[in-house]
């Protein structure tokens, strides 16, 4: 029974070890946990499935069917949408009830109560960001503007809280019982908050701080060579040549300098590896003339896992794909008649100002020559096992005072308003809501007029045979460089003034090269009107993804998923053959000349069985780690270069000054560090292997996907799958596809294929507990069960009905 062996191994050691990037938590009351009619052997499952074949839910309207697929995945057959999410609510529940709730708690900054002090820092920081700001201000405008979808955000809460009120201790997911904890009523409002932590993972990367500071430290010169804005040959989203008919919107022009303060410390980010890959190619690329879509969210491994499969069915509405559990509605997937996916649309949205304040109480700052009144909120922390810890956060009308002094290292009085899009309130669940229904071009482009953020590269495909893409979100109008640096909170012309004009917006529909792709590069060339800055496109993946469609033909479904799950190294084939030019063969050790001769035979492949990706990648990381020594024991807050233009400066400045390794008395370019850091790699890797055993790509890359709570019995690590970050099969440490699916879409039928790393179940007691992962990292994808008689199909192994309370 795998929860009796994991938690006995807990239990033994009397000790539990969560983290939450620091370690945390503690043991549980030991006799409630260990109870064995209400403890943790109740978790303990020995079918996938336990629930009762029909049941009465108060508050629906009609009769419900769920029909559950040998995956797990609900067919949920309802009579109206108000049941349809309803009844969506009450199964993702039923899988999934802690995720959502404990994922919610982090968003809104409340992981103290159930960990204690230990999560303290993190939910100040969490709260300071103004995620909860943001939602309250959606939910207040659904109410308002768009009752009838804010309707289906209530009939799912409804759902979900059906679910808890029938769970007594000995049915909570484990997770409760660990953490000596109960769930609590799911709201609307909670709906509205988990979807601004989207925005946050996908749009509150920037390093705007770090930019100063570095501006400040090496002059605008020197600034510029390490961090360039653009490059020739970027391969953008949007096919280079694409002609803009429409008169831009004119920035108004900056007064006055930057603030050229300097910052210690620095607001935790979000992963800057989190991208996602998307293409579509229509019928003249196929082998049946059907149009194919592929998409996958490239983000956080996590179990349970980020998404939850579903199939949404009702007089209204018939669709299918993955769904964020703890909101109505189908994200990223398709229906009778076209197939969507996203992929991050990098682009900065977060802007700090400088607030210069009155006098020491904070209660008024300048602005524009005047005085303007701030708004103080008293943020009550509670803490398990502590005192409740109250924080005073400040509001400008730019966003919170996010960073100053009295949370940050920071010595001098520093106070630091965050502007950021995603406090503004959004309707991105009407935007999903009318997608879900589209059937064509005109209706996919109209749905998606509702969405403001987080900004993505919204693929699309029909069964008409069209195929467009739209770099969807709102956008401020900027002048050249603005937010790349810290602004004058004081000066009025430092602000944004507008936002881009829907219509203006990147987008093509049917281009002449018959494919449409998207990886996280730049949008556009530099030909498009508006300033478009982001510190963190992709180089690699889409040059990949681009190479590969432009050469094939008669693409068939198998062709999207082997380029899905492709492992070449694009960053290998550009830096490795100079790495090796730069050894002297003539005095290598036969050791050294077997190292030298096996990279030289690779074909850059990072397979996940193959030696040569980890002997590169760890010769690389020593190579990148001594190029740029000079940003070690900075007592600012700074960051190094891209990779891309580390090797842009090896190849066009190799006596670049940086290339100077602090540590010796002589001069090196980047030929001495790359012979230097050879013998190391080849040290190294010695030693790694002696502590380590086998160095294969897959274990020494280690794949992990990770529970929640960090627990390792709950996780699975060193996943046999190859890839890396800027590689299209992006599965690196912590972060990779997390959901992949296919679409084929012909006139008479749409057909979809699709896998995840987890499993519906949220379980770790449930036999299917992570059972997609090997099938996953084995390129394994399920036919997804999309058809007119699906309650018929063989492959549905259990159908519960719902029916309204008598």
């Amino acid at each position: 029974m795998r929860t009796t062996k994991i938690i006995l191994s807990l239990v033994v050691t009397l000790g539990l070890t969560i983290t939450l990037n620091t370690k945390l938590g503690q043991i549980p009351p030991l006799g409630k946990f260990l109870s064995p009619f209400q403890g943790f052997w109740q978790n303990a499952e020995n079918e996938k499935l336990d629930i009762p074949e029909s049941l009465e839910l108060e508050g629906l309207k009609g009769s419900v069917k769920v029909h559950f697929d040998d995956m797990l995945i609900p067919h949920i057959y309802a009579e109206n949408e108000h049941d349809l999410y309803m009844v969506q609510g009450y199964i993702t529940a039923y899988h999934r009830l802690w995720q959502m709730e404990f994922q919610q708690l982090a968003t809104a900054g409340r992981i103290s109560e159930i960990l204690g002090e230990s999560a303290l820092n993190f939910d100040r920081t969490t709260r300071r960001s103004g995620m909860a700001f943001g939602a309250t201000r959606s939910e207040e405008l659904m109410k308002k503007e768009e009752p009838e979808t804010y309707a289906h955000v209530v009939a799912y809460a409804e759902g979900v809280n059906a679910y808890i009120e029938t769970v007594s201790y000995k049915d909570y997911p484990i997770e409760y019982k660990l953490l000596d904890y109960s769930p609590e009523e799911w709201t609307a409002y909670k709906t509205f908050l988990q979807l601004k932590q989207m925005a946050n993972d996908l749009s509150r990367g920037e390093r705007d701080l770090e930019h100063t500071n570095a501006l400040k430290l090496w002059g605008p010169e020197l600034f510029d060579l390490l961090y360039p804005e653009r490059y020739p040959d970027l391969d953008p989203v949007i096919p280079a040549g694409t002609k803009w008919e429409f008169q831009p919107k004119v920035p108004n022009q900056p007064t006055g300098t930057y603030p050229l303060l300097a910052t210690r410390g620095e607001i935790s980010k979000p992963d800057p590896h989190y991208g996602s890959n998307s293409f579509v190619v229509n019928g003249s690329k196929t082998a049946n003339g059907k149009t194919l879509l592929a998409n996958e969210p490239d983000l956080g491994l996590n179990l349970p896992s980020i998404w939850y499969v579903a199939h949404l069915n009702s007089p209204e509405v018939n669709v299918m794909g993955s769904t964020l559990p703890g909101s109505p509605g189908v994200v990223l997937g398709f229906n009778d008649s076209i197939a969507w996916g996203f992929t991050n649309a990098k682009r900065d949205l977060v802007d700090w100002y400088a607030i210069e304040f009155k006098d020491a109480s904070r209660e008024e700052y300048k602005y524009d020559n005047k005085w303007l009144k701030t708004k103080k909120v008293i943020e009550e922390i509670k803490i398990k096992g502590g005192e409740t810890y109250y924080d005073t956060i400040i509001y400008t009308h730019y966003g919170p005072i996010a960073y100053d002094q009295n949370f940050t290292k920071d010595k001098e009085p520093v106070n630091l308003a965050m502007r950021w899009t995603a406090h503004d309130a959004s309707k991105e669940i009407v935007a999903l809501n009318r997608m879900n229904k589209a059937k064509n071009y005109d209706d996919y482009v109209e749905a998606f007029s509702y969405y403001t953020g987080p900004p993505q590269n919204m693929s699309f495909a029909s069964t008409t045979g069209d195929i467009a893409i739209w770099i969807n979100g709102k956008f401020p109008v900027k002048w050249e460089g603005q937010g790349k640096f810290l602004l004058d909170g004081s000066n009025m012309s430092h602000e944004w003034s507008e936002y881009m004009p829907r219509e203006h917006l990147y987008h093509v529909k049917n281009p002449k090269q018959n494919f449409v792709s998207s990886a996280n590069q730049h949008p556009g060339d530099s030909t498009y009107p508006y300033y478009d800055y982001d510190y963190n496109f992709e180089y690699y993946r889409n040059r990949r993804i681009n190479d590969r469609l432009r050469t094939l033909n008669n693409i068939e479904v198998k062709d999207m998923i082997m380029l899905q799950n492709d492992n070449f190294n694009y960053i290998a084939s550009e830096s490795l053959p100079m790495m090796l030019a730069s050894i002297d063969t003539s005095s290598l050790s036969e050791n050294e000349q077997n190292f030298y001769d096996q990279l030289s035979e690779w074909g850059f492949f990072n397979e996940a069985d193959l030696k040569e990706p980890s002997m590169y990648e760890l010769w690389g990381d020593l190579l990148y780690s001594k190029i740029w020594d000079e940003f070690e024991d900075k007592e600012l807050a700074l960051y190094t270069p891209s990779i891309y233009n580390t090797i842009h400066l090896m190849v066009n400045k190799p006596e670049f000054e940086f290339f100077d390794y602090q540590a010796t008395s002589v001069t090196e370019t980047a030929e001495d560090l790359m012979r230097i850091t050879f013998k190391e790699t080849i040290d190294s890797l010695r030693n790694w292997k002696d502590e380590n055993g086998d160095y294969a790509w897959y274990r020494y890359k280690n794949t992990n996907i990770r529970h929640l709570l960090r627990i390792p019995a709950f996780s699975k690590s060193e996943v046999h799958i190859g890839g890396n970050n800027h590689i299209v099969n992006a599965a690196s440490g912590r972060a990779g596809p997390s959901w992949r699916f296919v679409v084929e879409l012909g006139d008479d039928k749409v057909q979809a294929w699709g896998i995840y790393p987890g499993s519906q179940t949220g379980n770790p007691g449930n036999p299917s507990y992570a059972e997609f992962i090997d099938r996953w990292a084995n390129q394994k994808y399920e036919k997804l069960l999309f058809e007119k008689d699906t309650e018929t199909s063989d492959r549905i192994i259990f159908t519960q009905t719902l029916t309204p309370s008598k």
